[in-house]
């Protein structure tokens, strides 16, 4: 535990309130590129600001004030990002709204967000006539298009127009924005339950980004290329703001696209979550794998085909364990080589990996996340309109993760799995993050899933859904043998099922519980059934009565 005063710090709104930043980047730099889109425009920083002041100056018309709640549902682009801006220039509240939304989920966002006010992209709002809409009353609509918008009781429906320059005078906030002000509700992906809105700060997206990733630089240029409605993506952006830097963005990531769009953008620092790495890994080699100029790539989780992926593309490994209600308390890099690694905590966090009842661990053993600050607004402020939820979550003073990790004798951390998603199968504990990624590494598997179901005998059984890479085809018995050579016999799964696709937010993450409630269906592989024993099991003294 530090005692160093600098790291209890908050950050002068100078250095972390967005209206500041931009500010003064676009008065010290003001020809310095911001942005780069793909397809699209090219923006400076006085571009920038100019684009975000006009945008604010119709939202203060429309009468949003300092604190308010604005909602945005749109894709990554030009509109998204000066809405965002514009927003928080007012020193308003952004909250953004997942684009695969709608039906009970989406309802529930307008009725928890206390927002009167929402910036849409034309094609989404038509989901609007599905739900109730809570106590929304007026949706200005980006990207215009030539069918009429839903007519909604009390929902009036306007073209999103900017105010020229000239027009839009002083846009000052009632008050000084404060770096412990709100700056954002962004929603969880709701994977085991209804999405919660966690209260962000500016001095938590701050910790999360710009002090994070002292490998960046001014002169990088960050490609931006998951949704910015998930902090993931949004923390880069703010990062690259804070440097005075640049980014380039692209409305979503492609594995086809994705090394044109680095090298027309020249983009050298990028995230990739683990599931973008393995499909470009998949991808067929080529003379120009190493002809970029991508230098540092941030992988997460990190499994080994981040491993891989450096030898072939010849890049700068690093990764960070986060989550929308922290503040990236732990990093590793460059160029870690253990699975599973997250890092060595940042000076301005406390860990402990904890039993049931808080208690810490001894090292090695597995346990549950804990984290705190002494960096205060750091971390989340709670869950919007869900007391309950913030209290079991800060319980005992301390972040409860739901991830299950260990601490090496080095003190570095690694992740095993979600609590949640740990299976327990013949006396042993299965990660099932650790399986997935050796499943993952067969040449034919796109992306993985495992989870447990429930066994007649006792504990659980492993059932496994894949998805495979476009063009081959999985042979579920090919693959079980594939696995009995890697891994425990414990480990391999009983049951396989092989499936075009897999569920995902739109941010990227396997919705499990969609696979779990699913559970075993006609079409699945039960290699008992099939006869497909394995010699290491035939010998175990393991409790199984058929293996």
């Amino acid at each position: 535990m530090t005692t160093d005063s600098r790291f209890s710090e908050v950050p002068t709104a100078e250095h972390c309130v967005l209206r500041n930043m931009l500010e003064r980047h676009a008065a010290d730099r003001p020809d310095h590129v911001f942005v780069r889109f793909r397809p699209g425009e090219t923006w400076t920083y006085a571009e920038t600001l100019d684009r975000v002041r006009r945008r604010a100056a119709a939202l203060r018309a429309e009468g949003v004030k300092q604190g308010d709640h604005v909602l945005c549902w749109m894709g990554n682009g030009p509109d998204l990002l000066t809405s965002w801006f514009a927003i928080n220039y007012l020193g308003a509240v952004y909250v953004p709204i997942n684009t695969a939304a709608r039906g009970r989920p989406l309802a529930h966002i307008l009725d928890n967000a206390d927002a009167a006010l929402m910036i849409a992209d034309h094609a989404l709002v038509g989901r609007l006539a599905e739900i109730d809409t809570g106590q929304l009353a007026r949706v200005l609509l980006v990207c215009a298009a030539e069918d009429e918008p839903p007519a909604l009781p009390g929902i009036t429906f306007a073209p999103m127009q900017d105010v020229s320059s000239e027009a839009a005078g002083d846009l000052a906030p009632e008050r000084p924005i404060a770096p412990w002000d709100t700056q954002a509700i962004m929603y969880t992906s709701g994977t085991t339950g209804q999405a919660k809105g966690v209260i962000s700060s500016y001095v938590q997206l701050y910790t999360m980004g710009p002090d994070a990733f002292d490998c960046i630089r001014e002169d990088d240029c960050c490609m931006v290329c998951g949704p910015i409605f998930h902090c993931g993506s949004t923390l880069y952006v703010y990062c690259m703001l804070s440097l005075g830097g640049t980014i380039a963005m692209v409305p979503e990531f492609r594995t086809g696209e994705f090394w044109d769009a680095i090298r027309e953008t020249e983009s050298t620092v990028v995230l990739l979550l683990g599931v973008m790495a393995s499909f470009l890994l998949k991808t067929p080699p080529a003379p120009d794998d190493r002809d970029h100029p991508l230098k540092k790539v941030f992988i997460t989780p990190f499994s080994e085909d981040a491993l891989s992926f450096r030898e072939r593309f010849g890049v700068e490994l690093y990764t960070v364990y986060n989550m929308t209600e922290i503040a990236s308390p732990l990093s590793a890099g460059p160029n870690p080589t253990e699975p599973g690694i997250c890092g060595v905590p940042r000076p301005w966090f406390e860990l402990r990996v904890a039993d049931a009842n808080d208690r810490e661990v001894p090292v090695g053993q597995t346990g549950e996340l804990l984290i705190r600050s002494h960096r205060p607004w750091a971390l989340m402020k709670g869950y919007y309109r869900n007391p309950e939820a913030t209290v079991e979550a800060m319980r005992n003073g301390w972040f409860h993760t739901g991830d299950a990790f260990r601490k090496d004798a080095e003190g570095r951390y690694f992740f095993v799995d979600r609590i949640k998603d740990v299976i327990r199968r013949r006396g042993e504990n299965i990660s099932s993050f650790e399986l997935e990624s050796e499943v993952c590494a067969h040449p034919k598997v796109k992306e993985a899933v495992a989870v447990a179901v429930p066994s007649e005998y006792s504990e659980d059984e492993v059932l496994v859904v894949v998805a495979p890479v476009p063009g081959e085809t999985v042979d579920e018995a090919e693959l079980i043998r594939f696995l009995a050579d890697r891994i425990a016999h414990y480990m391999v799964p009983r049951y396989l099922r092989v499936v075009s696709e897999l569920p995902k937010t739109a941010s990227g993450k396997l919705q499990k519980h969609f696979v779990r409630d699913e559970g075993i269906s006609p079409d699945t592989f039960d290699r008992e059934a099939a006869g497909l024993r394995l010699g290491r099991e035939r010998t175990s003294t393991a409790p199984s009565p058929q293996g």
